[in-house]
């Protein structure tokens, strides 16, 4: 099943990076699309559970579906992690 989400602090190549290395990761995840100009990222996965553990993963990173509050915490996270995908390039 292929599933799209709309998220929220996706900046640069350095999130993108951060998001697809850590998706790529998850069990029964495939195909993992990651557009910046629109703040997308798309993926295969097998059951709906699967898709909203995505979606929580997400979260935990700093970039949280467009449904989700947005809090510092959150923009704090996601600086973490573009820094951390922009070293890991």
């Amino acid at each position: 099943m292929k599933t799209s989400i709309t998220v929220q602090n996706l900046k640069c190549g350095g999130c993108a990076n951060t998001i697809f290395t850590n998706l790529s990761s998850i069990q029964n995840i495939s195909d993992v699309e990651v557009v910046v100009d629109e703040s997308t990222v798309t993926f295969s996965s097998t059951s709906p559970e699967e898709a909203q553990m995505v979606k929580e993963k997400l979260k935990s990173l700093g970039y949280p579906s467009i449904d989700d509050s947005n809090s510092l915490t959150s923009k704090a996270k996601s600086f973490v992690s573009c820094a951390t995908g922009k070293l890991s390039k």
